[in-house]
């Protein structure tokens, strides 16, 4: 894959600085140099220690990722809510883990879409997950395309510049409006996959609105809140619930009560945006509750 810049300073520039500019990481720059990439100006190949001038094109041509044989391609359909030439949104039912791991390594997100690349004959054939949700959290995932293409996001998710919201039900009537939970999140000592608020964890934050609250069956209060994250740690938005005393409805492994036959956390992944670097403008991805959640919403009719 190829990409190209014009450069419009007036003094020169080495290659390197420019490139980085424009997002080209030093990794990069090291695929470029062991697997068969280039960094061209004006069309000759040419050293990052080299100078351009103005008016000069620095392009880079990406080696072609072949795909990893360890990961074997699951061709079950997968629901699409945005591709292009450089990044692909799925939206990702509950019961699905996002990369392989000791769980599942055969049907996992990454396998069905490494199985949808082979399908559409791409050439890239390695699906880079850019934002993972849990096996039972629903809603968009975003996958880059290309190493470029993740790179670019990789640092607007460190920026914490890419906006992703949630729509969870938690138990419990919820007395303020509007709330911010902040707390640091680390490993739960002697366990493998819970985690839980603790002095020496990372800096974890979280805001969230009440949409509605369900208050006519005394047995089982709940409230739709709408969740953003202003960080990404693991099970951030569960043990911030279970946190303030009110984990998600369906969340057994954070205490979570059981209700209306739901089999999983409630909770999923609706809105997101990110910039565009190649377009040159703001996505914006959203998809619907799926049909478990939505029967929650007709609970008080």
């Amino acid at each position: 894959m190829k990409f190209s810049w014009t450069y419009e300073g007036d003094g020169d520039r080495k290659v390197r600085s420019f490139l980085q500019s424009h997002g080209v990481s030093h990794r990069m720059f090291s695929q470029m140099k062991h697997n068969g990439g280039a960094i061209l100006v004006n069309d000759k190949q040419v050293y990052t220690s080299d100078y351009i001038k103005k008016g000069d094109v620095a392009t880079i041509i990406m080696p072609v990722e072949q795909g990893n044989d360890l990961v074997v391609p699951d061709f079950d359909p997968i629901q699409v809510i945005y591709e292009d030439d450089h990044f692909l949104a799925v939206d990702k039912p509950y019961g699905v883990t996002t990369v392989p791991g000791h769980a599942d390594r055969l049907h996992t997100l990454v396998n069905k879409v490494k199985g949808y690349l082979i399908d559409e004959e791409a050439e890239d054939l390695v699906p880079h997950v850019v934002t993972r949700l849990d096996r039972d959290t629903s809603g968009i995932v975003l996958l880059a395309k290309h190493r470029f293409a993740h790179a670019v996001l990789d640092q607007q998710l460190q920026d914490h510049s890419v906006e992703k919201f949630y729509t969870a039900y938690v138990s419990g009537i919820l007395p303020d409006d509007h709330g911010i939970i902040e707390a640091p999140i680390g490993r739960l000592e002697g366990d493998f996959i819970k985690r839980t608020v603790t002095e020496d964890g990372k800096p974890s934050k979280t805001e969230y609105w009440v949409e509605q609250r369900y208050e006519k069956d005394p047995e089982h209060p709940m409230t739709r809140v709408k969740v953003q994250l202003h960080t990404g740690r693991t099970h951030q938005i569960r043990v911030h619930f279970k946190h303030i005393g009110f984990p998600l409805v369906g969340d057994d492994l954070y205490g979570g009560p059981l209700w209306y036959g739901l089999k999983r956390q409630a909770l999923h992944a609706y809105q997101m945006a990110f910039y565009d670097s190649f377009g040159e403008e703001t996505r914006h991805l959203q998809t619907d509750l799926p049909e478990d959640l939505v029967a929650l919403r007709g609970v008080e009719d």
